[in-house]
């Protein structure tokens, strides 16, 4: 009797991934895919194998279509990958099976939701501990055979594909629903926590809401720093959503600011575990570890402070190597160096590198409050004072949160307290920092 066939999407050949690792996607096939697919009983079928003519992309749609069963490699997030993956699950509502290798750098898009299965690699980029990793396969494959929705489309578009009228008009209305919503959100935060608190009184259960919708609640609590307030709405959304890395990297950014560090730094290290090094995630667990250290300082715990800000600036290196184009790490880690005693002298290596880097954003005629920001503080640690008169002005013309300066200018006075305790104050910074803070609202 012949095995139901399974298709194989995944790159081809030797390939890097974005933190520059060489991976050997044919051995990952023969070492892991294709044994895993044999032992549960199905047949291999990878369309480098296939050696048909005519058209390449008809014996491609026939595979996905037509095959009962499928395997995406999502490493490296190859755009035909991708673009296979999106045809697969609009076709099939079960039968398709997720892997990654751990290691590099976040997918574009998040795949803790589908139940993406992670495989280990060695320095080689071959499959490490293959038994193990084959067992694991398999096992999701044999579980595919149950029928249970694997497809996003399926399982959150109600009735597809059989979409009637009634539906779309249905959908009409909650587009023009949540930009009401967003709308309110928007002038809501503006006012502050009651306004926004107000806006979600009218929403119904979050776990039903529109995603769009729920973000825009989630990170407008954010706006006004009401931190336990973002922290229940990361709890009532639905499931799917909450498991994504940018509502988790944001809890944790909540949780530490609520004073639940711990917290934060459990959800953060789950997520770069989970779903590798990103920028953002490094970023938030630096601050973490800064906040830690400042409250040790402030007890009078010199050696555990020490270790805090040791680790504080290892986080933001490692955020600012992951993607060198996201600054916040990198200035980050700049600060914390500067306020070590004495200054940690790969600072001065670091800031030319970070500037370039935000210059290259502002050049691209993008720039934001960060960008402004970021060429602030580093100008404030060179002592440039000349770029920072430039750059604090453009800074406060592009404020649009409150909280925005306020970050600005605690690290400002970070700065300006280290340099006082070795008696290497810088005057001009003094008025730079308080400009921040009345423009925060705080105050002086």
């Amino acid at each position: 009797m012949a095995q139901p066939l399974c298709f194989v999407l995944m790159p081809f050949g030797r390939k890097p991934d974005a933190a520059g690792r060489v991976i050997d996607f044919d051995r990952v096939y023969h070492d892991l895919i294709a044994p895993s697919i044999a032992a549960a009983k199905m047949e291999p079928l990878r369309a480098d194998e296939e050696m048909t003519g005519g058209i390449i992309h008809k014996p491609m749609f026939e595979r996905l279509i037509l095959c009962e069963y499928a395997v995406a490699d999502l490493t490296t997030a190859n755009a035909n990958v991708f673009y296979e993956l999106g045809l697969r699950h609009a076709i099939r509502a079960w039968s398709t099976v997720l892997i990654f290798a751990l290691g590099g750098s976040q997918l574009p898009f998040d795949v803790a939701p589908l139940r993406a299965l992670p495989y280990k690699l060695t320095p080689d980029g071959v499959p490490e501990d293959a038994e193990a990793s084959v067992a694991a396969l398999t096992t999701r494959l044999v579980e595919a055979r149950r029928a249970h929705s694997d497809s996003p489309v399926f399982q959150l578009v109600e009735g597809f594909p059989d979409i009637q009228r009634l539906k779309t008009d249905v959908f009409r209305d909650r587009v023009r629903y949540s930009q009401e919503i967003k709308d309110a959100l928007t002038a809501a935060r503006k006012t502050g926590v009651d306004a926004v608190r107000q806006v979600e009184a009218k929403l119904g259960s979050l776990a039903d809401e529109e995603s769009g919708v729920v973000i825009d609640l989630f990170l407008s609590y954010r706006a006004v720093k009401a931190w336990d307030e973002m922290i229940g709405v990361a709890g009532r959304m639905a499931s799917p959503l909450a498991a994504t890395v940018m509502v988790r990297e944001q809890l944790g950014l909540a949780l530490n600011r609520a004073g639940r560090g711990d917290e934060a730094e459990r959800v953060l290290t789950a997520v770069i575990e989970e779903r590798g090094p990103s920028s953002e995630t490094y970023g938030i667990l630096g601050r973490v570890y800064k906040d830690r250290w400042e409250a040790a300082v402030k007890g009078g715990e010199a050696l555990f402070a020490r270790g805090l800000l040791d680790k504080a600036i290892a986080a933001y290196v490692k955020g600012f190597e992951t993607d060198w184009r996201d600054a916040y790490p990198g200035v980050n880690a700049a600060t914390l160096m500067e306020l070590k005693d004495p200054p940690d002298p790969r600072r001065t290596t670091l800031i030319p590198v970070v500037r370039y880097a935000v210059e290259r954003r502002v050049a691209a005629g993008k720039p934001d409050y960060w960008d402004h920001a970021t060429l602030l503080e580093l100008a404030v640690i060179a002592k440039d004072q000349e770029r920072a008169t430039v750059a604090i002005g453009d800074a406060l013309a592009s404020v649009q949160e409150r909280w925005q300066p306020e970050t600005t200018a605690r690290n400002l006075r970070l700065i300006r307290e280290a340099r006082e305790r070795r008696n290497d104050p810088v005057a001009w910074a003094i008025e730079i920092e308080e400009t921040l803070v009345r423009r925060s609202g705080a105050a002086v």
